[in-house]
């Protein structure tokens, strides 16, 4: 793959994961041509086993685990078996994440007549929902880092990446357990910036802005592909007027892994937004 620059993590095991998504398999592939091993965690082992396949296809060394982010007996069984085909990890990157309909509301404001309509508001969100999207942005990143952190103890040029979202700048409409879980992600990485300060661990976050993917595309397109009406208000409202593409992440990506040239860096969120995080609407 085409690099904007290139780092040097050979002999390096990163943990991704979240992997067989459609952004962590591309900061994954990214890693692996910088030389780094590359254990990739996903719940969906068959979608993690395809990246690993076309990692390994052009040269890259990489491996798919199954692993269940909300079960720390799951990710210390991955744990330990990373530990047999890898050796320790030296870098995180928590990227599992997502959202969930019985965490979304289908009115993005509340009006009084909400009550004679057919559609789901606030009072209808499902607890079952909302904890399920907490615990999966929040808890699955907290329990991979008690997991694979323990590798890092210590050692020189260790660091974790948390996958954010601009979410956590300002909260969308609809979506408030996964605005408010992502803002969590946030502050967590601040958080574990200072906690881990004094044993050599970096910790720093990305937050991606609005990027078209299975996850959303409900939201952004209609079933006949066309854009919804919250498409045109979010390129409305991105100065540059456009979504997001997997490469975006890439650059900021490997600078924060860097060591060389983030050394000095640490508790930062990045937002990758195309300005929309930056922008009042006038």
């Amino acid at each position: 793959m085409n690099l904007p620059f290139r780092i040097d993590l050979r002999n390096k095991v990163i943990v991704i994961t979240g992997a067989g998504g459609i952004l962590c398999s591309h900061l994954a592939k990214a890693v692996a041509a910088c030389g780094a091993k590359v254990a990739l965690l996903d719940l969906n082992k068959e979608a993690a086993q395809m990246q690993a396949e076309e990692i390994g296809s052009i040269g890259g060394i990489a491996k798919a685990y199954q692993a269940n982010v909300l079960r720390k007996d799951s990710l210390e069984a991955c744990h330990e078996q990373i530990l047999k085909d890898f050796g320790s990890c030296d870098i995180l990157i928590n990227g599992a994440g997502g959202n969930n309909p019985k965490a979304t509301t289908d009115n993005e404001f509340a009006e009084v007549e909400d009550v004679t309509k057919d559609f789901k508001t606030f009072f209808d969100l499902e607890q079952e929902g909302v904890e399920f999207v907490f615990n999966l942005n929040f808890l699955g990143t907290l329990l991979p880092t008690q997991v694979f952190a323990k590798d890092m103890v210590g050692r020189k040029d260790c660091s974790i990446l948390n996958i954010s979202s601009m979410n956590a700048y300002t909260p969308l409409t609809k979506i408030p357990a996964y605005s408010g879980s992502k803002a969590a992600v946030s502050n967590f990485t601040q958080w574990l910036a200072v906690h881990f300060s004094h044993i050599g661990i970096r910790v720093n976050a990305i937050a991606p802005g609005f990027f078209s993917t299975k996850q959303n595309e409900k939201l952004l397109w209609n079933s006949d592909g066309t854009p919804t009406s919250r498409t045109g208000k979010i390129l409305a409202a991105t100065p540059m007027g456009r979504f997001g593409v997997v490469d975006d992440l890439v650059g900021a990506t490997l600078f924060l892994l860097s060591p060389q040239a983030a050394g000095f860096i640490t508790g930062v969120c990045i937002p990758i937004d195309g300005g929309f995080s930056s922008y009042s609407g006038v």
